[in-house]
């Protein structure tokens, strides 16, 4: 927790790794940064290694409450918004998304609700947005073939998703928690 106006400590450091970008909330839409999802490599619920497990929870889970207790202070003091990264895969078996990337997906939407109702009384706002194929550095081979199943028959643009979280923060949203958004083009329709 901040004691001298700045970020606090566990906002500076997450376990031994310096938060840059995490400046003192400034406005009403200072946010939570999303967090990252790792190598996407397919884990599966036979082989995978209990190491491999707790990797992608640590990166996929665990951050966001550590990140969130070390700024609620701060978020509390600005009424600002979280907006959690869940995925299209938390929901639905995915081809390309393994076990332990799904379920620490779905772990992340069951978690924005209990934040939601968590913070709310503090007057943070969160939500979650569950992006489907999205046009960036990281789709799989044979996404293409999954574009065809799509109803807007095309993957999503990564400044789709970007409006999205920018919704999330901002007072045209300002009665929206524990929502869970999902950006896919209609794929789970």
């Amino acid at each position: 927790r901040s004691g001298g106006g700045g970020p606090s400590s566990a906002a500076r450091w997450w376990r031994g790794r310096e938060l840059r970008s995490v400046a003192p909330p400034s406005s009403p839409s200072a946010t939570l940064p999303p967090q990252a999802g790792g190598d996407h490599t397919r884990l599966n619920t036979l082989t995978t290694t209990p190491e491999a497990w707790r990797h992608v929870f640590e990166v996929n889970f665990f951050s966001t409450i550590w990140l969130a207790q070390g700024l609620v202070t701060e978020l509390a003091t600005a009424h600002g918004a979280i907006v959690n990264v869940t995925s299209i895969a938390g929901s639905r078996v995915h081809p390309f998304a393994g076990s332990a990337y799904a379920t620490s997906k779905a772990a992340l939407a069951a978690l924005t609700r209990e934040m939601a109702a968590d913070m709310g009384p503090l007057g943070i706002r969160v939500n979650a947005i569950a992006p489907g194929e999205i046009d960036t550095a990281i789709l799989s081979p044979g996404t293409e073939k999954i574009v065809e199943s799509i109803p807007m028959r095309r993957l999503g643009a990564p400044e789709e998703v970007a409006k999205a979280i920018y919704y999330l923060c901002t007072e045209q949203s300002s009665y929206v928690t524990g929502a869970e958004l999902h950006i896919n083009g209609g794929q789970h329709v």
